[in-house]
């Protein structure tokens, strides 16, 4: 029933062509150089969700990654084709240089001396010391620790120099720590027990050493950033970032044509017919590592010491899958701009690997698949397994129009196989906290991996279970941990993409996901703004040297810059 389209969604599929072709010839005229009078002025974002922390050792959801990635650096940033491969390409942040020992088991870092941090504190190796502590103490529970347990401590040499020793020689060792680890003040939180900064005020000041400093975060309401003007890489290009919160996505969306926002991230085929012929806006490409899967939960969510009596069964996960025609679903929802899923990656990344045998669209095979397993049909078209219905639960955000177009589908389709979805439609902050408590049957998932394969591991791997990792599914399966470990210790390349393909084809076998899409992210963004590169993993990594021409600044932009409140 999905694979038809209408005349309507024909029509804005060439409304959309027509539409990528100019973005693609604005993307180039925006490829020019900011003058010494086009520094200044306000960015408004908005967004469907608010922040949960500022702090990035506790970073779950996107906002809290755009806000942190602004406000704190790291010791060194990733190159843009996000290379997570030795050390080639990446560019000095708090570290002006670094030195690998002979044996390769320990690196120097040597911070730059102008660095400090927005209290107008210096930065120094301490603080490079406590920011790993920090995430390795299990008080803090920081979903970062899988990602980091080859790293196996921080030592201060001198004020300027944090020695960082690993416990064994990987090809990911120099990622695994300035890419993960964001360098955090310790004399601003190190007086606090790390068990007690999830919810302490000292947690929401913000201070990092970044481009941009905290202005205020209101709740809810907006989150403002401000230049630091005397910073060490230099002040950023714009006076303000305003991140406008919204409660839901059609909000979000609705301010930006408004013309109370200049950019809105996640724009939808709908809203291609209002940008033809807008003299104000445009529509802008840009890439992520973002991906939609429909997550099952395979531990029971009213007592996670017990399995799920409905997914914990590798059969019926299979039949629902096979159940599912993705494709269609793919089209109905997103026209010609959506892209399948092959697995728990994107495919832009260097070992995505799109020619992955999938379980095929068979209603008639996910049903004997399903009669084999026990689950018989009853009077009602409901199947039942001793006495238990075939039925569960599909929490899905409402801050997400394309997820909440999605569970509708699947709820249909589901049907037809025996199985009865009730929507859990919830907002953002209820659907997260759900899923950090592993308290859903089912979820509409919209994940961001790494730019490596160790990110796989964070969500899929055994090591990632548990309150504090993001493994919300509780997958476990050790050839996978193994195939995956391999992957990410191997030198060669071609070892590493056969470890990983191996790894996903057990993968897809054993479904503890319906793998939906990956994002093909276009953003809004006002005319009279400029922008630099937008990396995949957060179209935000240039933000700070965005412009806005003098000559082109509306009534917000002259605000110009206040202190902080």
């Amino acid at each position: 029933m999905f694979s038809r389209i209408s005349p309507r969604r024909a029509l804005l599929a060439s409304v959309v062509v027509a539409i990528l072709a100019v973005a693609g010839c604005k993307g180039t005229e925006q490829a020019t150089t900011a003058g010494p009078n086009d520094v200044g002025g306000t960015i408004i974002v908005s967004i469907a969700a608010d922040a949960g922390s500022l702090l990035p050792e506790l970073v779950t959801t996107i906002t809290d990654r755009q806000v942190t990635d602004l406000l704190y650096d790291r010791l060194a940033d990733m190159p843009d084709n996000l290379n997570a491969i030795g050390d080639v390409g990446y560019k000095p942040q708090l570290a002006e240089r670094w030195v690998w020992a002979p044996d390769s088991l320990s690196i120097a870092f040597h911070i730059n001396p102008h660095a400090k941090w927005h209290d107008g504190l210096p930065v120094r190796a301490s603080d490079v010391r406590y920011s790993l502590n920090l995430i390795k103490d299990p008080a803090l529970g920081s979903p970062v620790l899988p990602l980091i347990t080859n790293i196996d401590s921080v030592s201060v040499r001198d004020s300027l120099t944090a020695v960082a020793y690993f416990k064994r020689h990987t090809p990911e060792m120099f990622y695994d720590l300035v890419y993960q680890v964001l360098i955090v003040p310790e004399h601003i939180l190190g007086n606090t027990p790390a068990g007690q900064l999830k919810d302490a005020e000292v947690g929401r000041r913000g201070i990092g050493s970044g481009r941009f400093r905290l202005g205020k975060w209101e709740p809810g309401t907006r989150i403002e950033l401000l230049a630091d003007t005397g910073n060490y890489r230099g002040r950023a290009k714009v006076d303000r970032v305003v991140f406008s919160i919204s409660p839901d996505f059609n909000t979000a969306s609705t301010r930006f044509f408004a013309g109370d926002a200049d950019v809105f991230e996640n724009l939808r085929p709908e809203h291609f017919a209002k940008l033809v012929g807008d003299t104000a806006r445009r529509s802008q490409p840009y890439p992520t590592l973002g991906y939609a899967v429909v997550a099952f939960n395979l531990k029971d969510p009213k007592n996670l010491s017990l399995p799920n009596p409905i997914f914990s069964e590798r059969a019926v996960r299979r039949a629902l899958t096979m159940a599912v025609d993705r494709r269609a679903m793919l089209k109905n929802v997103f026209d010609t701009l959506g892209k399948p899923l092959y697995g728990p990656f994107v495919s832009a990344l260097a070992f995505a690997d799109t020619t992955l045998p999938q379980l095929p669209y068979d209603t008639v095979k996910a049903k004997a698949l399903l009669d084999s397993a026990g689950w018989v049909v009853g009077p009602d078209g409901v199947r039942a397994k001793a006495g238990r219905r075939l039925e569960f639960s599909l929490t899905t955000p409402s801050s997400s129009a394309a997820r909440k177009q999605y569970a509708v589908l699947l709820q249909d389709a589901l049907r037809r196989v025996g199985a009865v979805v009730k929507i859990d439609e919830s907002d953002f902050a209820s659907a997260t906290a759900k899923q950090t408590a592993r308290g859903f049957d089912a979820e509409m998932g919209l994940w961001n991996t790494d730019p490596s394969i160790s990110g796989i591991r964070q969500s899929w791997s055994t090591v990632a279970i548990g309150k504090d990792g993001t493994n919300y599914t509780s997958y476990s399966n050790p050839s996978v941990d193994a195939l995956l470990d391999s992957a990410v210790l191997a030198f060669d390349p071609a070892r590493a993409r056969s470890y990983s393909r191996r790894a996903f084809e057990t993968m897809i076998e054993d479904a503890p996901a319906i793998w939906l899409y990956e994002l093909t992210a276009r953003a809004g963004i006002h005319k009279r703004i400029h922008t630099t590169t937008m990396r995949a993993d957060g179209y935000w990594s240039g933000l700070a040297d965005w412009w806005i021409p003098a000559s082109q600044r509306n009534a917000r932009d002259k605000i110009g810059l206040r202190p902080a409140q």
